[in-house]
């Protein structure tokens, strides 16, 4: 970028000209990959009283950086760190913030990974994790103790998609100097600004959106100016950071990120605004539908949805019924994560987990990706599936 400063240029221009100059590189458009481990210097007294931004490879190459400086910006954040998948930015975010004696709160619908990684790792360190209602709003407070430290939020939530009331969320827990970190992976800063709504660390799986393509694994932890400092101590100290392939995969979904989700969006309120036509289809699962928990909260606080939702079906159907519904898909295939160019769907039963909430729908549940096929492909997909439901 030349002359115009950036924020008076609209998305769509940003995401073409951060994280990149030209100058640097020799006047090729694209960041080259730079792979390395040792950086030399001049003199024992650079060595010795280094203060360049290069010093060794696990502090990173100019590659990251540029992906890192990129994302800074377009999260609002000042400053950001990558590491080498989705789980590993939420660590890298529960590590920040906490330490032996401290209790944590979790929303009840938070990725199960996230889950397993409180009730086994941070147990084993000494923190206390509870779980709460995603709705509970101001609620929130009657959980707190004086040894909490961190909430934590998900908004929509893993699988269910409930939307969570982030701007008082945060308000309640700086009032009490609680540190907030929010799982953003499923809107991205595009659809929704997590450090302007009041958190304080805004974690993503890049994973999923930012790769665009279903062939890489990495995560991003931004923070805002109180709480970066801490952030990038933690990331320094434990060197978890991707390699240098994945972040120039990252740098180029980037550019593409906004025209992607878009389309995303589009195609994903079409499917399920049909699939909401399907007699066998109980309830849509979808943050811009109003049979979604929250709704009115995501037309307060987000700027646009994503190709990720889930349905109930009609409790009628047995688990047979729907085992053949699945099995016999052509174009959507059976796979965790999503953010791709494909369509994916999987079964789920947040039963077996909840501990805080109860699942009050009968019927199975299903989650969907929303790929780039034709969607009458897709329908005729699904709709075939659906007549599969019937058979004896």
């Amino acid at each position: 970028m030349k002359d115009m400063k950036s924020e008076k240029l609209t998305l769509a221009t940003r995401l073409t000209q951060i994280g990149r100059n030209t100058q640097d590189q020799r006047g090729f458009v694209n960041c080259p990959v730079y792979r390395g481990s040792t950086v030399v210097f001049n003199s024992v007294e650079d060595l010795e009283h280094s203060r360049a931004e290069f010093a060794y490879g696990t502090l990173g190459t100019p590659t990251i950086k540029n992906l890192e400086d990129a994302w800074t910006e377009l999260a609002g954040a000042a400053g950001t760190v990558m590491s080498p998948s989705g789980l590993g930015a939420v660590a890298l975010a529960l590590m920040t913030t906490l330490k032996a004696g401290d209790h944590l709160l979790m929303p009840d619908t938070v990725y199960r990974p996230t889950r397993n990684f409180c009730d086994l790792t941070l147990k084993k360190f000494g923190v206390t994790t509870d779980y709460y209602d995603p709705l509970i709003g101001e609620g929130i407070v009657n959980l707190l103790r004086p040894e909490t430290t961190t909430l934590f939020l998900e908004s929509p939530g893993s699988q269910t998609f409930e939307i969570q009331d982030v701007p008082l969320m945060t308000r309640i827990a700086r009032e009490r100097g609680i540190k907030t970190i929010i799982d953003n992976t499923w809107a991205t800063p595009v659809f929704f600004q997590a450090h302007r709504h009041g958190c304080d660390l805004s974690v993503e799986a890049g994973t999923k959106y930012l790769s665009g393509h279903s062939d890489l694994l990495m995560g991003m932890v931004s923070a805002n100016a109180e709480t970066w400092p801490d952030l990038r101590a933690t990331y320094d100290s434990m060197a978890m950071l991707p390699g240098a392939e994945d972040c120039f995969l990252a740098l180029r979904g980037l550019r593409t990120l906004h025209i992607r989700l878009k389309e995303a969006e589009t195609r994903a309120l079409n499917m399920a605004t049909w699939l909401a036509e399907q007699p066998e289809v109980k309830t849509i699962l979808h943050p811009a539908f109003e049979s979604c928990p929250g709704h009115h909260l995501w037309k307060r606080d987000f700027s646009g949805s994503t190709g990720l939702f889930s349905i109930v079906l009609d409790p009628a159907f047995d688990k047979p019924a729907v085992t053949r519904l699945l099995d016999g898909l052509e174009l959507f295939g059976m796979g965790y994560s999503w953010g791709g160019f494909e369509s994916l769907i999987i079964p789920f039963n947040c039963r077996e987990y909840r501990t805080a909430t109860q699942w009050k729908e009968q019927g199975a549940t299903l989650r969907l990706q929303i790929g780039l096929e034709d969607p009458q492909d897709l329908m005729a997909d699904l709709r075939a599936g659906l007549d599969r439901l019937h058979a004896k």
